[in-house]
């Protein structure tokens, strides 16, 4: 056996980031052992910015791995509460486990922390709140509710800093880090975690690699995230930890011009609008809206690629993108909700030779692909440089097709434009969180010793939850270790 840590934190993620930073606080890192399959932050980029198009990074992409995760090239949104609010209406089920009252103090507490290493300390959303009223009201009559809470924007361009200053720290701080290492597998006997086996990241996608390192720990902490999520499903079914089939969000990413968007980037910068419209009476949502933003693209595992946005601080485009995303729960006896969503994924990408899929919303309704010579002349000049146009209902699905375009419909009564033809959707765009872990109050599985926090594990949804979810792993090994 190799040697022995006090724990091991599986994933540098905001979560895995938060759990060493408090630790860091507690006095109890001095022997933790942080792995992370991509690079330093300062050695990310994404060759898309200079070439235009993606090029498939190997060993691994630089926009989903490396320190901060996909944290890193968002744009950096921290969704924060109202006082009076009596749930998290945002961010997962963080509050589930600890209820409302820790959550809040744990979202005030990491919010210190961001301010600490240079977040913006302006908040959005604060100072509209009888324009934010009439707006909500007029969503209501359509069926759909808006949720308003604060909002703290970074920018993709100043969380790269922030996270680099963290990064920083950790290491200033004796926390050790390994980069570029895959973890291979869990090392488990009599339902108890004895450490993890690893490989070079650059052997990440070769199964018949043998040369792994043993690394011995009694706690590990996987904190993955959305990237990790397939990995950690062949994990949980090799292992026998306990899971929960959960919701996966299948959907588009939405482009229209600033004008259109003009009130709620001014009075909220970000509208959560949630509805159950058409007739699946299926969740659709509203999520991670960039104002003046860019379309962007991420590849996850075999290079499914998927579609994205950011907003910098700087840099500015005259278009709003969003995410327009369906919750799907399967039934018995369909129990593979991930493998769907590729499956979906897949065929959008070949549709478009490995690359995202672009249509406008005109051509849908007229029942046409877009072609590239219509694009070149469309009103909604196209951020995203390397979509090609084609037809998304080829792969995207009816039911979920449907629900999107029906809450467009009702979108466009609260905000006049929405439903414009010349409106671009961007296929796919969907959310690997849908392999929940059955967890306790102190975020333990099945396996003793074993954790699981953040995105991945099904847990937190988001920059700020899956950073307090860190915080509080923190403080429950800080008593075990």
């Amino acid at each position: 056996m190799g040697q022995k840590y006090d724990a091991i934190i599986i994933g540098a993620g905001p979560s895995g980031i938060f759990l060493a930073y408090e630790l860091v606080q507690k006095g109890k890192h001095k022997n933790i052992l942080l792995l992370e399959q991509g690079r330093r932050v300062e050695k990310r980029s994404c060759p898309i910015e200079k070439g235009g198009k993606c090029v498939k990074c190997k060993p691994l992409c630089n926009i989903t791995c490396g320190f901060s995760g996909a944290g890193a090239f968002s744009d950096g949104k921290l969704s924060l509460y109202n006082d009076e609010d009596e749930d998290i209406y945002v961010g997962g089920y963080l509050q589930e486990y600890i209820g409302v009252e820790n959550t809040k103090r744990l979202i005030d507490y990491t919010d210190q922390v961001y301010l600490k290493f240079g977040a913006d300390t302006h908040l959005e959303g604060t100072e509209h709140q009888e324009e934010v009223a009439k707006i909500g009201h007029k969503a209501k009559k359509e069926g759909i509710t808006l949720i308003n809470i604060p909002i703290r924007h970074l920018g993709t361009e100043k969380s790269h800093e922030l996270y680099r200053k963290l990064e920083e720290y950790l290491l200033e701080n004796g926390v050790q880090i390994r980069f570029d290492t895959v973890v291979d597998d869990l090392i488990i006997k009599n339902e108890k975690i004895q450490g993890v086996t690893v490989k070079p990241a650059k052997e990440a996608e070769n199964e018949e690699y043998t040369d792994v390192e043993t690394i011995e720990a009694d706690h590990v902490v996987v904190a993955v995230g959305r990237k990790g999520a397939n990995w950690l499903v062949k994990m949980c079914d090799k292992h026998q930890v306990k899971t929960t089939t959960g919701v996966v969000d299948i959907g588009v990413r939405y482009e229209l011009p600033d004008k259109i968007m003009h009130k709620i980037n001014e009075t909220m910068y970000e509208g959560k609008f949630i509805g159950r419209v058409g007739p699946f009476r299926d969740k659709v949502r509203t999520f991670c809206q960039n104002p003046s933003g860019f379309v962007s693209t991420e590849v996850y595992d075999h290079n499914i690629t998927l579609v994205n946005g950011h907003s910098y601080k700087e840099k500015k485009s005259t278009n709003t993108n969003l995410a327009l995303l369906v919750s799907h729960k399967f039934q018995y006896p369909f129990d593979k909700p991930i493998e769907y969503g590729r499956n979906v994924a897949k065929n959008l990408n070949e549709l478009g030779a490995g690359n995202i899929v672009v249509q406008r919303l005109g051509d849908i309704y007229r029942g046409k692909r877009t072609w590239e010579e219509e694009l070149q002349n469309n009103a909604v000049v196209p951020t995203l440089k390397s979509a090609v146009a084609g037809d998304i209902t080829f792969a995207l699905g009816y039911r979920t097709m449907t629900d999107i375009l029906e809450f467009i419909r009702a979108m466009d009564k609260v905000i006049e434009g929405f439903a414009n033809p010349e409106n671009l959707l961007y296929g796919p765009e969907i959310k690997f969180y849908s392999n929940q872990i059955l967890i306790d109050n102190n975020f333990e599985t099945n396996i003793k010793g074993l954790y699981s926090i953040g995105d991945g594990g099904g847990m937190t949804r988001g920059l700020m939850m899956a950073s307090c979810s860190g915080v509080q792993m923190a403080r429950i090994l800080a008593e075990r270790i």
